[in-house]
C-alpha cells in the first residue's frame, strides 16, 4: 500500500475515556462556531485526508505555502488550511478552544498561534490572480483577519447527506487491500458523468487494478451540479456500465476552491493518503472562467517530482464523426467541425434549454440523464 503523504497517516479522532473527558473540558472552553465547509476541514484533519497536517496552519507552515507551494519542511502542500476569525474572537480565545457546529462541540483546537496575514497576497498565492470575479478571491475577502494555527482533535464526526459513502483514508485502505488492488487511480469530480468522463476513467483503469471515483461534497459556484445529482448519477453509472469490482465510490466532503494547477496538486495529494497510486488530471483541471491555461494543472506537476503519486494526464475527449468514434485532440487530426465536445457547460446548457443528451451522439448515459430529468432543479443558485 503506498505511503501517505509525509509518511503517516493522522488520526486525531478521540475515543472512548479521552473522548468523554474532552467533550466534559468543551463546555467550559470559549467557543468557535464552524461553517459547514470549515467542519469538514477539521475532520479531513483528524481523519488523515490531509496527513501530515495536525492542525491548521501557523504562520510559517502559511507563508511557505503561499510562496513556494510546500510546508515549510519542504514537503509539497499547495492550499492554505486555515482557521479564520474575527479580531473579537481572537481576543477571547486562550490555549484550547472548543470547535461548535450545530450547536454542539465537534473539535478541540490546541492554540498554538494566533497572527494576522495579508488577504491579496494570500489570494496573489493560491489563485494567481486578485480579481474579484474569481470565486476563491471573493471566499479569501470575506474570511476574518485572524487567523488560528494549532493542532486539533475530533470528538465527534461531522455529519453526512451520505453516510453510506463516507469512508475516512484508514477505511479506504482496508477496501483497497481487501479487493486486492495494488494500483489504484483516483478521480476527482464535481460534476455529473458525461461520455468524455467514463472514457477517461475506463482508459486509466486500462493500466490500474481499480479506479477509486471520489465526487466533492461541498460548497461549489453557482450553476454546478448539485451534491445529490452527482451521487445517484454516478451510482446510476456504475450499475451500468462499470465491471463488477472495479470500481468504488466515496465522497470527499471538502469545498471547491477553483484554484486550478494547486488545487490539482492538493487534489492528487488528499487521493494518495486515500491510498491511490495513480491519479487522473483532465483539461482545465479545478478551473474556473479563463483563469487558467487549459493545461495548467497537468504543467504543474513537473515542479512536484516528490509528490509521490503518479499523474495521468488526459487531453479532452470527443466524438469524431469523421472517425466514428470518442477521440481526443493527440490522436484526432479532424477540425472542429467534425466534433462532438462532451462538456459539463455543453451538457447544463442543453438541460436549460430543454434538448435531449441523446441526439447525434449521446453525451450521457441514458440512464444518467434520467437521474437529471427526475430532479426537479439539478444546479447549484
Amino acid at each position: 500500500m503506498i505511503a501517505p503523504h509525509g509518511g503517516k497517516l493522522v488520526d486525531r479522532v478521540l475515543k472512548g475515556e479521552e473522548r468523554r473527558k474532552a467533550l466534559e473540558r468543551a463546555q467550559a472552553l470559549p467557543r468557535i462556531v464552524l461553517d459547514r465547509e470549515l467542519a469538514f476541514e477539521v475532520e479531513n484533519i483528524a481523519t488523515g485526508v490531509f496527513s501530515p497536517l495536525e492542525g491548521f496552519l501557523g504562520k510559517e507552515d502559511l507563508d511557505s505555502v503561499l510562496a513556494r507551494g510546500r510546508l515549510a519542511d519542504d514537503l509539497p502542500w499547495t492550499i492554505p488550511i486555515v482557521l479564520d476569525v474575527s479580531r473579537e474572537q481572537a481576543r477571547l480565545v486562550g490555549d484550547e478552544v472548543a470547535l461548535h457546529y450545530r450547536g454542539q462541540p465537534v473539535a478541540l483546537l490546541r492554540v498554538q498561534e494566533t497572527y494576522s496575514y495579508d488577504k491579496e497576497e494570500m489570494a496573489r498565492g493560491v489563485y494567481g490572480t486578485t480579481s474579484e470575479e474569481h470565486p476563491g478571491v471573493r471566499r479569501v475577502r470575506a474570511m476574518g483577519e485572524v487567523l488560528l494555527g494549532g493542532t486539533v482533535d475530533l470528538l465527534v464526526p461531522v455529519p453526512s447527506p451520505f453516510p453510506r459513502y463516507k469512508l475516512s483514508p484508514k477505511e479506504t485502505r482496508v477496501l483497497f487491500e481487501m479487493k486486492g488492488w495494488r494500483t489504484v487511480v483516483g478521480f476527482q469530480t464535481r460534476n455529473v458523468p458525461h461520455i468524455g468522463h467514463e472514457y477517461v476513467q475506463k482508459t486509466a483503469l486500462t493500466f490500474v487494478d481499480g479506479l477509486f471515483i471520489n465526487p466533492v461534497i461541498g460548497r461549489k459556484k453557482p450553476g454546478d451540479f448539485k451534491d445529490e445529482v452527482i451521487v445517484v448519477a454516478y451510482e446510476s453509472l456504475i450499475e451500468h456500465y462499470y465491471l463488477r469490482d472495479t470500481a468504488v465510490m466515496a465522497i470527499l466532503q471538502m469545498e471547491m476552491r477553483y484554484a486550478g494547477p494547486r488545487e490539482a496538486i492538493h487534489h492528487a495529494v488528499v487521493r494518495k493518503n486515500f491510498g491511490c497510486t495513480h491519479f487522473i488530471v483532465g483539461r482545465d483541471h479545478a478551473g474556473v472562467g479563463d483563469f487558467y491555461h487549459p493545461y495548467a494543472a497537468q504543467e504543474i506537476f513537473e515542479d512536484y517530482p516528490d509528490i509521490g503519486i503518479v499523474p495521468l494526464f488526459f487531453r479532452s475527449f470527443f466524438y469524431c464523426k469523421k472517425c466514428s468514434g470518442v477521440m481526443n485532440e493527440k490522436i484526432c487530426p479532424h477540425g472542429q467541425e467534425h466534433r462532438v465536445d462532451f462538456s459539463g457547460t455543453r451538457l447544463r446548457r442543453m438541460f436549460q434549454e430543454g434538448g435531449r443528451y441523446q441526439e447525434e451522439f449521446p453525451l450521457i448515459r441514458p440512464e444518467v440523464e434520467e437521474v437529471l430529468r427526475e430532479h426537479p432543479d439539478p444546479f447549484v443558485r
